[in-house]
């Protein structure tokens, strides 16, 4: 079996020969999936990724997010809250419907024969890394069975199950795709940053962040505050300002982590039960969501002239967020790069497809040092389709 793992990974690698040695650069063409918190669709890339001696590269090839259905949607939000027959038929139904969507993906842009396997994220329904449990659904098994191809999934489990928090996974990505930053920070349903410190690797939840934003814009019959329009107009609350940033876990070390409930028991009461003006909720709601941006980087000093923070996530594009965010951030010297759009917005989607094949080849792909988990692990199952 070893032996014919190791020659279907040689085999994805090309191999050139330079003077009296080889340099071996081992090349992968994965899908990567990723469903986020905030529930705007299935995000899907196609990239490629090649490693010579350790180091890693990136380009994403082809990318999409396939918004789900009024439906669907619903049925993610509450999964946690269903029997357990409707649960496991949803995780079922959902990895069905993954499969699907990837086929018409590959489909669509003509990638028959041009993916070596699949690494999908799932959909987290439930999260209680001090219980050792966390779940995402979407069925591996269905994916592999309708795509025929392999798939590794369940990539979280793992590390929980080694006294993990099972969150965030992402740096390992951010140290090995995008090192030359000081701070990375994704800006989905929850917000979460990476920091390099003292030659090891932070990383926490902040706070909730878009799927916030998104159910206040729902009031206005809006997806979405685009551009933080909304929020620009309203003034600031500070009374609930101060409540929002009182609260507990923006005092806890990490490793720490929110699931979405916890992250919505921060914020919804204090601004979905209030009576107060939609614009001015939008822009106390975005105030504080760059504050706890602000005091988690401010906590890890840099020690450089200049530091450059990288924002990716959907919260990204929020031009008035990332303008409070950067007026905060300037007395620390740091300043705030977006990327060009597809990185904004399948980040995460390619660090699923990064990790995935470094379960492929059975190598650490989740840090013990960011989840408090008793060692790194190499997290994932494999289906092969």
């Amino acid at each position: 079996m070893t032996t014919t793992r190791n020659a279907l990974k040689l085999n994805q690698g090309r191999v050139f020969k330079k003077i009296n040695y080889y340099i071996y650069t081992m090349v992968y063409k994965v899908i990567g999936l990723m469903s986020g918190s905030s529930l705007d669709g299935l995000d899907i890339a196609h990239v490629m990724l090649e490693e010579v001696r350790g180091q890693w590269r990136y380009e994403i090839l082809n990318a999409a997010c396939i918004p789900y259905s009024t439906e669907l949607a619903r049925d993610l939000q509450h999964a946690s809250t269903i029997n357990v027959s409707d649960f496991l038929k949803l995780h079922t139904r959902y990895g069905r419907y993954i499969g699907m969507m990837v086929n018409e993906f590959i489909a669509k842009h003509e990638l028959s024969h041009q993916v070596h396997f699949i690494a999908s994220h799932g959909h987290t329904v439930f999260h209680e890394p001090a219980n050792q449990t966390t779940y995402q659904i979407g069925d591996g098994a269905a994916i592999a069975a309708i795509t025929e191809l392999p798939v590794i999934s369940d990539l979280r489990a793992m590390d929980v199950a080694l006294g993990g928090q099972g969150a965030p996974i992402v740096p390992i990505g951010d140290k090995l795709l995008f090192g030359e930053y000081d701070y990375l920070l994704n800006i989905g349903g929850i917000a979460n940053i990476t920091i390099p410190h003292n030659d090891g690797i932070l990383a926490f939840d902040v706070c909730p962040a878009n799927q916030v934003l998104n159910a206040l814009a729902a009031r206005e019959g809006k997806t979405m505050d685009e551009d933080g329009a909304m929020a620009a107009k309203g003034n600031l609350l500070p009374n609930i300002l101060d409540d929002l940033d009182s609260a507990g876990y923006y005092k806890q070390l990490p490793p720490k982590s929110l699931s979405n409930e916890a992250a919505q028991d921060l914020a919804f009461p204090k601004l979905l039960e209030s009576s107060h003006d939609i614009y001015d909720l939008l822009h106390t709601a975005t105030a504080h969501i760059a504050t706890q941006i602000a005091n988690a980087a401010g906590k890890y000093p840099h020690g450089k002239e200049n530091a450059k923070l990288l924002a990716t996530g959907g919260g990204a594009f929020n031009t008035f967020l990332i303008m409070q965010l950067e007026k905060l951030l300037a007395p620390h010297n740091i300043s705030v790069v977006v990327p060009e759009p597809n990185v904004v917005k399948y980040k995460e989607a390619l660090v699923m497809a990064l990790i995935g094949t470094l379960r492929w080849r059975e190598e650490v792909n989740v840090l013990s040092s960011v989840t408090g988990a008793s060692k790194d692990s190499v997290g994932g199952a494999l289906w092969l389709g």
